[in-house]
């Protein structure tokens, strides 16, 4: 669902000078910015926004690179940026073999790349019914939508308190931690909302970390709810988004449903909400 930066010398040297992409009915051409290695296997990078390009924080678009075949090669993407930014990021992993990783990966800034005119998505807080506590909870890159939640100033009027817990393998994959440790210390339209509501619960599986354990461990124990004021879900007044894995967001989606939370989408919000496009 998402994808984020390091280039070994080896990836640089291969990138290659390709033909000009052709804009579509359904995708405009876009300049790459920025890129930025998080390891050898995770990457982000910004590309600029076109002026008619409008979405909610938390949606996702369809972007790629031409194919082999000559035809656009898309995958979706949760947009990393809030809605109101000029530029466009994007988490990715780095899959070797992947169709469009592999060659995503390479890219640099100048590069040309497809973005789809359509975001939709249901990680939005219109999907959600009004609470006291809003829970972001992901796997891996499924950090990319939160990024674009807890930028947007609107997020911190809607709820007292944003809880963003990120569960990834190795310390290197904790994308953008400084930035959460920090609550936003350097944006300047969130972070004095950020200082107060914004909560960052990071947790590495395979490597040492203060933090080592899966995400139901932490709500079981209640580390998860450190400092919010409660130990446990409220499905009364707390609200959660998932985004990760599809065998993450079933278990976690099974596990607020026998607390009582009911699912939500764009036409009927409810208590949680997961991406269906991504788990089918």
């Amino acid at each position: 669902m998402h994808a984020a930066p390091y280039l070994s010398a080896g990836a640089m040297s291969a990138h290659a000078v390709i033909a000009p992409l052709e804009p579509s009915a359904s995708l405009t051409v876009e300049k790459v910015l920025s890129v930025h290695h998080w390891n050898e296997h995770l990457f982000s990078f910004t590309i600029t926004r076109p002026q008619s390009f409008r979405f909610r924080s938390g949606e996702f678009v369809m972007i790629g690179l031409q194919g082999d075949n000559g035809k656009p090669l898309l995958r979706a993407y949760s947009v990393a940026s809030p809605a109101y930014a000029e530029e466009l990021e994007f988490l990715s992993i780095k899959v070797p073999d992947g169709p469009l990783t592999s060659k995503l990966q390479q890219i640099q800034p100048g590069d040309e790349i497809y973005l789809g005119r359509k975001p939709t998505g249901t990680l939005v807080t219109d999907a959600v019914k009004p609470g006291r506590r809003l829970f972001l909870i992901g796997t891996g890159t499924g950090l990319a939508p939160w990024m674009s939640i807890i930028r947007d100033p609107e997020v911190y009027d809607l709820f007292n308190q944003v809880i963003v817990a990120h569960s990834v393998r190795k310390v290197s994959d904790l994308a953008y931690r400084e930035m959460l440790e920090n609550k936003l210390c350097d944006d300047p339209l969130c972070d004095s909302a950020a200082a107060e509501q914004l909560f960052y619960v990071p947790t590495v599986t395979r490597e040492e970390f203060h933090t080592r354990d899966r995400i139901d461990k932490l709500i079981a124990d209640g580390r998860l709810f450190k400092g919010t004021g409660a130990a446990q879900f409220d499905p009364e007044h707390d609200r959660v988004m998932l985004c990760g894995s599809m065998a993450f967001i079933k278990d976690m989606a099974a596990l607020l449903e026998a607390e009582g939370f009911t699912e939500g989408s764009n036409a009927h919000p409810g208590d949680y909400v997961i991406e269906r496009a991504f788990v089918g």
